[in-house]
């Protein structure tokens, strides 16, 4: 397990800096210093391994989110945490890896689709209620009408006929959903409460 979890991990690394499509078996074999028979052993071949890779990534992605949540001291402390969470793998992210996975791995998109934006839709649900509960949030705004609406927001961000990887950032179009998200949950107690807040 150890193997192959280290395949796992120096897979992402690379398509994280170079995109999916221009890493090669090859390369990846050659990061490792193992053989590509020996990669072959745990993976049938380069879609097999990005479908754990990814997996694999959104488990360990859940399991800090959820860590995070857990520490967070309030609802509008939780959404700045998560979002700097996910900025920081914004930033170390190809600008062609959202390309590369909704062109060449169809089925893989699909399933961050419906099962990590599924658990991010779950999460935005449970902000909203706490932020209601604690005061910060205002008490007319529907948590699950709200949560789906961010999901689809974040698809937005990644539509490249929308937002052009030429032309746009994908950390400055997250930090900006952000801000716009959060600002419009607070109410008067909460907008005192974020007013020194950033988002870097």
């Amino acid at each position: 397990m150890e193997t192959k979890q280290k395949i796992l991990d120096q897979t992402f690394d690379l398509i994280m800096k170079y995109g999916i499509k221009s890493v090669s078996m090859d390369d990846i074999s050659k990061r490792i210093g193992i053989s590509k028979k020996t990669i072959y052993q745990y993976f049938e071949n380069k879609k097999g391994l990005i479908h754990e890779v990814i997996e694999n990534h959104i488990e360990k992605d859940e399991a800090d989110i959820s860590s995070i949540i857990t520490e967070a001291s309030d609802a509008i402390d939780e959404m700045l945490l998560v979002a700097k969470h996910v900025l920081i793998f914004l930033r170390g992210m190809s600008p062609s890896m959202m390309f590369d996975t909704q062109k060449y791995y169809p089925q893989i998109w699909e399933r961050v689709q419906t099962q990590h934006f599924s658990f991010i839709r779950n999460t935005i649900v449970e902000n909203i209620k706490r932020g209601q509960d604690e005061g910060y949030y205002s008490d007319d705004m529907d948590a699950d009408i709200i949560s789906k609406m961010y999901v689809r927001q974040i698809l937005t961000l990644a539509d490249e006929s929308v937002f052009p990887l030429s032309k746009y950032d994908r950390s400055d179009l997250y930090k900006a959903l952000v801000t716009y998200h959060v600002r419009g949950l607070l109410n008067d107690k909460g907008r005192i409460k974020a007013q020194n807040l950033k988002l870097e």
